[in-house]
């Protein structure tokens, strides 16, 4: 069997968000800088409408279990609003933030064996990589994600916090953790 045996053509049809038709062309195809995210631009052919879709390489399924030991699908979306939310009025774009929730998910996937991961270990790599990007942002998240209820809560929190952090501006992951 020859390569070119194995290759084969898949047609996707998407569906125009204004008419709902499936007869759209691409006018235009850009990889983000690290080409993990395809941005396609499409014209519907029925309306003339312009609309954008992003295609994303997806390793695998991931399920988070919850502190209740629920189980629920991992969602890329809940996640970039949750550092969103974080990171409102600060001085982080929705591109740091885009790279901070790929790098995540991207660890997620090939760094635990099993497809069910904690959610505590998502919440554990959301705060160390905010630490680095925004310390601000990082104790918001925090705050939240341990559920914090006292002054005492956030001074302790604050104090443990590297005086390097102050001048963090890009986003890096850690190599240790605060916790």
């Amino acid at each position: 069997m020859h390569a070119s045996d194995l290759i084969a053509t898949v047609i996707i049809t998407m569906r125009c968000p204004y008419c709902n038709s499936t007869d759209s062309r691409v006018t235009d195809s850009r990889p983000d800088i690290e080409d993990a995210i395809i941005r396609r631009r499409r014209v519907c052919n029925q309306c003339g409408a312009k609309f954008t879709t992003v295609e994303r390489v997806q390793m695998r399924d991931l399920m988070v279990r919850k502190n209740s030991g629920k189980l629920e699908a991992f969602d890329r979306e809940k996640l970039r609003r949750s550092i969103k939310l974080a990171c409102r009025n600060r001085d982080v774009g929705d591109e740091q933030i885009e790279k901070l929730v790929t790098s995540i998910h991207r660890r997620l996937e090939t760094e635990t064996a099993d497809d069910t991961v904690s959610s505590s270990m998502v919440g554990q790599m959301v705060s160390d990589s905010l630490l680095n990007l925004d310390p601000i942002a990082f104790v918001r998240f925090v705050s939240v994600y341990r559920k914090f209820s006292r002054v005492a809560d956030f001074k302790k929190i604050i104090d443990k916090i590297p005086e390097a952090a102050d001048d963090a501006v890009v986003c890096k992951l850690p190599k240790t953790s605060l916790f």
